[in-house]
């Protein structure tokens, strides 16, 4: 399994940015893709997911009302905007795959079997 992130850089505060990131050998049928990020200093921490059958969403309480997360079915890409950005959001934001994982789980860093590089998102005036 391969995920490839891309769309970080360096944003002014209230703005927005999408992170894009495209998920390749992924053979099950039951999985979430999701977001963690990394600021220094800091723990690794859940952004949001998506689960898949069904496309449910998962947000973590700093995300909710300001990111959106979706998925392009055809590329198995999946997709992260985030809107209204400020400086505790920055980070290393990297995307993550797991498979056969249960609901309770989605947030639960230690469910994600495989990672992608992070990518930099620095929220700043």
């Amino acid at each position: 399994v391969q995920l490839q992130a891309s769309g970080g850089g360096l944003v002014q505060p209230g703005n927005s940015l999408r992170l894009s990131c495209e998920a390749s050998g992924l053979s099950v049928s039951n999985y979430a893709l999701g977001w963690f990020r990394q600021a220094p200093g800091k723990e690794r921490e859940f952004v949001a997911a998506i689960r898949w059958p069904g496309g449910a969403t998962y947000f973590a309480d700093s995300a909710k009302g300001r990111f959106a997360i979706s998925r392009t079915n055809a590329k198995n890409i999946v997709n992260l905007q985030m809107n209204g950005l400020n400086s505790e959001d920055t980070a290393v934001y990297f995307c993550a795959a797991a498979p056969r994982v249960i609901v309770s789980q989605i947030r639960n860093i230690n469910a994600y079997s495989y990672w992608g590089q992070g990518t930099q998102v620095t929220v700043s005036s």
